[in-house]
């Protein structure tokens, strides 16, 4: 019995299985006036007219202790360069920059500028052009030790009674979770151009966790995204 495929050249079989690999759009929950073409180009298709234009792409998963960095390589600056590399929290609204709003923290390419939850920024590191390639991460490792210390902390500075052993292991699970309360939300993200670390910035981790995300405000921008350059 004879399917329509046998026909194919495996050639071209091989080729449009490659391409529906490498769309990758199963990598991205939520798109707004910004399409993937090509593998992993994000292209802006907004107006690019007012500050309500933002296009914007988060990936579909956040961040963790084995998918802890991500890249963007500026393909196209457009008309302005308004690209951000950034974390997002999982309801971030679709039309803002990263790190306009709570609950995100942005580099912007265009004024070398570092913005956390806020429309003001900070001078960060160099204005961006063609071929840079920006870096978003969060340092784990860092994020870890600083709940242990303040674990031993704690610890060192009970103060020790006649109480049971019930009613203490009681109180020791209270502050456990209040010191995961405090600490969870605190992460240190840093950012990186071409190869070299720009700095950090200790912020507060939504609950939902920190999603990588991409934001463009110019015609003709477009960007190469690897959204797992590192791994472990």
């Amino acid at each position: 019995m004879e399917y329509e495929f046998d026909h194919i050249p495996q050639k071209q079989i091989y080729d449009d299985m490659v391409m529906a690999v490498d769309t990758n759009e199963e990598d991205w929950c939520r798109m707004h006036d910004i399409v993937i073409t090509n593998g992993q180009i994000l292209e802006y298709t907004g107006h690019g007219l007012t500050i309500l234009d933002v296009g914007f792409a988060q990936a579909r998963n956040p961040l963790n202790t084995t998918f802890h960095y991500f890249e963007i390589q500026i393909i196209d600056p457009g008309e302005n360069c308004y690209i951000a590399i950034g974390l997002t929290q999982k309801d971030y609204p679709k039309n803002r920059h990263p790190g306009w709003d709570e609950g995100s923290i942005a580099y912007h390419a265009d004024d070398g500028k570092i913005f956390i939850g806020s429309g003001v920024g900070e001078d960060f590191g160099p204005r961006c052009q063609k071929g840079d390639i920006l870096g978003c991460g969060i340092s784990f490792a860092n994020y870890v030790n600083s709940f242990s210390d303040m674990m031993l902390q704690d610890r060192d500075n009970c103060e020790w009674s006649d109480e049971s052993s019930s009613d203490y292991d009681m109180k020791s699970d209270d502050v456990t979770s209040s010191l995961k309360t405090k600490s969870r939300k605190r992460v240190e993200v840093f950012f990186t151009r071409n190869g070299s670390n720009l700095g950090v910035r200790r912020v507060e981790m939504p609950e939902s966790g920190f999603y990588p995300s991409v934001g463009m405000l110019s015609i003709n921008e477009k960007v190469r995204v690897n959204l797992r350059p590192l791994t472990g």
